[in-house]
């Protein structure tokens, strides 16, 4: 498919669930959390979220070392903060993952296909490490009984089943497996935190485990590549979860668009790096040279 058709229906997916959300709710009493939020817990929580973004640029350099192809730690932040504007801001058929291994390929000459596994099981591990948490809170909500046997029961079949893979059918990431396992838990519960402190910032402070579970739900639901940068499918999420849950819709739809906001402003840092190539300045770690197999 075409990058341009590819944006364009990015684009049309986010407007037409962002139009379905506030066809949902009162923009006026979203509005009027959005007057009365404390600014102190916004600040800490945009710090909760920086610091994610740090420990996952950590973890996908681990999965560069994985091929070889391990950056210095302060140029592979730079290429991932790049990569976080690209994703975005930038909706095309490229995209911030997509112009990462462009990057690699062209100047360490390192197989397209090994970056690709490389960023894939990235993204992969992060989801597992959601699912994760987002499973461990379920029996602490109000939820059927037999909803919560299962939620706990289905982490270690999602643990294993990714140790598996990763066992049978990708050997090269096998060596810092529970390194990016750690690293995931701390970034994703860095982005819990930092969703907590938003609810604080709303002044919010009623059903905090169930706002939780709504936004590592939405969370997941948000990797998928459907919408520019997650904006509409994670507000469709909250909005029909909190309708299940008996949640406060206004109070969902708030703590997701802060966290939106909060993604964009640290994400659009990203651009001094797009419109100045020199400053990126990418080096691959000390003693850090692709092998024949990678290249």
């Amino acid at each position: 498919m075409p990058g341009y058709l590819k944006a364009f229906l990015k684009i049309a997916l986010s407007i037409a669930a962002l139009w379905y959300v506030y066809t949902k709710i009162d923009l006026n009493e979203v509005m009027l959390i959005f007057g009365s939020v404390s600014y102190l817990w916004l600040v800490a929580a945009a710090l909760l979220f920086i610091l994610s973004k740090v420990f996952s640029s950590f973890r996908l350099n681990l999965f560069f070392a994985g091929i070889s192809s391990r950056l210095s730690e302060i140029s592979n932040l730079r290429l991932y903060l790049l990569g976080m504007y690209y994703n975005l801001f930038l909706p095309g058929g490229i995209g911030g993952d997509g112009y990462k291994i462009y990057l690699l390929n062209k100047q360490f000459k390192v197989k397209a296909k090994k970056l690709f596994w490389a960023v894939l099981l990235d993204r992969v591990n992060g989801v597992l490490a959601l699912f994760v948490l987002a499973m461990a809170l379920a029996p602490f909500i109000p939820i059927p009984q037999l909803y919560k046997y299962l939620a706990i029961s289905l982490i270690p079949v999602s643990v294993v089943v990714y140790y598996s893979g990763i066992h049978f059918f990708f050997k090269d990431f096998r060596k810092g497996i529970h390194k990016t396992n750690l690293l995931s838990l701390a970034v994703q519960l860095s982005q819990l935190i930092s969703a907590w402190f938003i609810l604080f910032a709303n002044h919010n402070t009623d059903n905090t485990l169930s706002y939780l579970f709504l936004f590592l739900v939405s969370s997941i639901v948000a990797t998928l590549p459907i919408t520019i940068g997650g904006i509409g499918s994670r507000e469709i999420t909250f909005l029909f979860g909190a309708e299940v849950m008996n949640l406060d819709v206004h109070q969902s739809i708030a703590l997701s668009l802060l966290f939106y906001v909060i993604t964009a402003l640290v994400s659009l840092a990203g651009i001094y790096f797009s419109l100045n190539g020199k400053a990126l300045d990418l080096h691959l770690a000390e003693n850090q040279l692709p092998t024949e197999e990678t290249k």
